[in-house]
């Protein structure tokens, strides 16, 4: 099975988990629309829980290396890296929204352990990462005594809110029920300066 193949099978099932849930979705299903039979599935993801497992991993490898560019990069100053963080998450998260509401509803649901688990364990990561950044912030005394955690939660709640609900953030942010959030190029430099306005305002010293 080649690669494309396989990452075929991959971005189908996210359509599909996406627009019929989990449970609604049968490898058979994800078969007949990525045009495959069942042992080739069974065959490389044994389970369709496994299957997931293979979705969130495939998926968080270029976020991951993302941010351990940033945080390893001593060119960059923290509010720099912080600036990095907030564009690569905006555009990844609104790229992919249908695979990040996916990840929202495991959460939420917790129907599947192992499932659950993996998904913490990505997020607990990359979180991580970015709390590196912050607390060399503090440290170095560019930034103030924040709480990490909850600049962290800031961030990433905000860029959520936009993406879990197309029709408000629509309304909301734009005031335009034809507009699609998730391609509007203009919407993303919005939420970016938005973002950036309201972090260096509780990160920086006045």
């Amino acid at each position: 099975m080649s690669l494309d193949k396989k990452e075929h099978i991959l971005e189908t099932a996210v359509e599909l988990f996406a627009e019929k849930g989990f449970e609604g979705t049968s490898i058979r299903d994800l078969a007949a629309k990525a045009e495959v039979n069942i042992a080739m599935i069974n065959y490389y993801f044994g389970s369709k829980d496994k299957l997931f497992e293979a979705i969130v991993e495939h998926r968080s490898g270029y976020i991951r290396e993302k941010l351990e560019l940033i945080l390893t990069d001593n060119s960059i100053s923290e509010i720099g890296k912080v600036n990095l963080i907030i564009e690569c998450y905006v555009n990844k998260i609104l790229s992919n929204h249908k695979y990040h509401r996916l990840l929202h509803q495991e959460l939420m649901l917790k129907q599947r352990e192992g499932i659950h688990d993996k998904i913490t364990e990505i997020f607990t990561r990359n979180r991580q990462v970015m709390r590196i950044i912050i607390e060399s912030g503090i440290k170095n005394k560019v930034f103030k005594k924040v709480d990490p955690e909850l600049t962290i939660a800031s961030i990433i709640g905000t860029i959520n809110q936009v993406m879990l609900s197309r029709s408000i953030c629509s309304l909301s942010v734009s005031g335009r029920k034809e507009i699609d959030p998730y391609s509007d190029e203009h919407l993303k430099k919005r939420l970016v300066t938005h973002l950036k306005q309201i972090i260096h305002a509780h990160l920086l010293h006045n």
